[in-house]
Order: C-alpha cells, then structure tokens, then sequence
C-alpha cells in the first residue's frame, strides 16, 4: 500500500500459493491503528471482493475501486499509475530485482529499505549543498 505520492506505507510478502485477494487481508491487519488520518483506499478491481467490505467493517475506511474506462486499447487507470510507478522505483535495487530471499519476512525488510533510498534521494536532491572554501592569506 502505498500512499497518493507513491511512498510505501505498508508492504505484505506472502508465498506464491497465496492469492493477492488474500493477502489483502493482512495487509488490513497491519494497516490497523498504525495511519489515523487515513480515510480513503483506491483499490484494483481485482481487490473488490475482499477489500471493500472487510476494510469498511475492520478498518473504517471507505475503498474505492478503481475499474477500467470503457474502450479498446491501452488507457492509464487513474490513480493505478501511482503504485506502478512505485514498483518502478523500487525494481530498480539490485537486491529486490536479482535476488530472492527463502523468508518472507527478509523480502519485506528488503522492499523497506529499497523505499527508504527512494526517500532519502529525494531528500538528498532538494536540499543544495554549500561547500564552504577555507582562503588561506
């Protein structure tokens, strides 16, 4: 889950056998307590089933699904586009794109810390550095 400007609020690894619509789940259960201003989640129309009324019911918050426009061909979903281009900045660590962890618990501290680069680049391209020049007379 990731928030409107595509930074990662929570992340859910779960084994291959495990439906995304399952996972879903416990991404709700950490998601419980842990962003009180949070009141609105856009989800994919593949999440319908389990997100809208278990995040309703457990979590208070109202879940739009994000469907696709009528038509042919290739459209931008709105709002979709943000976690897909938060999958592009996370693939692009090494660790995430190369290498495949036996614990899932390992792959989430992984995609952590890929997010905290993400961050802290950003950080790092706002802020100007002044280098200040001893003058020796």
């Amino acid at each position: 889950m990731v928030d409107t400007l595509g930074l990662l609020l929570v992340v859910v690894v779960h084994a291959a056998s495990l439906s995304d619509t399952e996972g879903a789940v416990d991404v709700g259960a950490r998601l419980r307590g842990r962003f009180p201003r949070l009141r609105r989640v856009w989800a994919d129309q593949g999440y319908k089933r389990t997100m809208v009324e278990g995040f309703r019911h457990q979590l208070q918050l109202v879940v739009e699904v994000v469907s696709r426009p009528s038509g042919q061909g290739f459209v931008v979903q709105p709002k979709r586009w943000v976690v897909e281009r938060t999958f592009g900045w996370l693939n692009r660590s090494r660790q995430l794109s190369k290498e495949y962890d036996l614990y899932c618990e390992t792959s989430e501290q992984w995609v952590y810390l890929a997010s905290i680069q993400v961050m802290m680049r950003r950080l790092a391209r706002r802020q100007k550095v002044v280098v200040h020049r001893r003058i020796n007379c």
